[in-house]
């Protein structure tokens, strides 16, 4: 399976796409060795969001590595923020620009297909469904895109980016009163910066599924990784760092849920 789903009450779904660790062994001899230490992975977010089932949410996680597929982009391949370092659907750099591949074993477009097929297409189409039994049960849905990432990539972005990275797609995949709601529980700490629409607006889930007129709102969350854990190899969890971090987390779903019910209150 490439993926697990775990269905909960509420009308929360959080996403896990970049979680991943799995390489099948048949394609681990085309990567470079370092591309086997998963330096890009979106690590431990399901340690960190452990508190999910007390918000009743449905998660659904990743099985494979982004460095398989990146189930956070177009099936066509096409570049989410045009003028910036982009990854493709099926990655061929890491993070810092160089090459994830041995000489000559990139896949090939009949190989990308494959891969297309078999891993993202379950993701998503599990994913599409979990909405529609959501809305079903409930009237709406709100869709959390939780990822992580190092603080600094130069390949990606200049400098160091803010703690929280709230996207909504320049405000088209959620309703204007959920941003706001995150916002307010942001501003009332100073324990971490953070900012909304910013490098990071929401990748192909947030775009694709996002859509307020149909009662289904996205949000996207990039955070930084020094939050709660190391950002270079082991790549270890920081318990204490994250027991910090995580009442700010649940604090902001939680404004989240609440604000997108009450645009649904009779």
């Amino acid at each position: 399976m490439s993926y697990c789903l775990q269905s909960g009450n509420s009308a929360l779904l959080v996403s896990m796409p970049h979680i991943g660790t799995e390489i099948p062994s048949a394609l681990r001899a085309a990567y470079v060795p370092r591309a086997l230490s998963l330096e890009d992975t979106d690590w431990h977010l399901e340690r960190l969001y452990d508190f999910l089932p007390e918000l009743g949410a449905s998660v659904l996680r990743a099985h494979y590595s982004r460095y398989v597929i990146d189930l956070n982009r177009p099936p066509d391949d096409a570049p989410m923020y045009p003028g910036a370092s982009n990854t493709e659907l099926c990655p061929t750099h890491f993070f810092t620009g160089d090459a994830l591949y041995q000489a000559n074993s990139e896949p090939a477009a009949g190989e990308r297909a494959r891969r297309r097929q078999t891993y993202w297409l379950p993701y998503h189409t599990a994913l599409k469904r979990e909405l529609e039994r959501i809305k079903a049960i409930h009237g709406y849905a709100l869709l959390w895109d939780a990822h992580s990432i190092r603080s600094q990539i130069p390949w990606l972005f200049e400098g160091v980016l803010p703690g929280l990275n709230l996207g909504t797609a320049n405000g088209s995949s959620a309703d204007p009163s959920i941003a706001r709601a995150l916002e307010q529980v942001c501003t009332a700490q100073d324990q971490v910066s953070y900012v909304v629409n910013g490098r990071f607006k929401g990748g192909y889930i947030t775009r694709q599924y996002g859509t307020p007129q149909t009662g289904v709102h996205a949000v996207q969350l990039e955070m930084c990784q020094y939050l709660y854990m190391r950002e270079a190899l082991p790549f270890d969890y920081d318990a204490r760092k994250a027991s910090e971090i995580q009442p700010l987390l649940k604090a902001m779903l939680t404004a989240a849920l609440s604000a997108c019910g009450a645009l649904y209150e009779k």
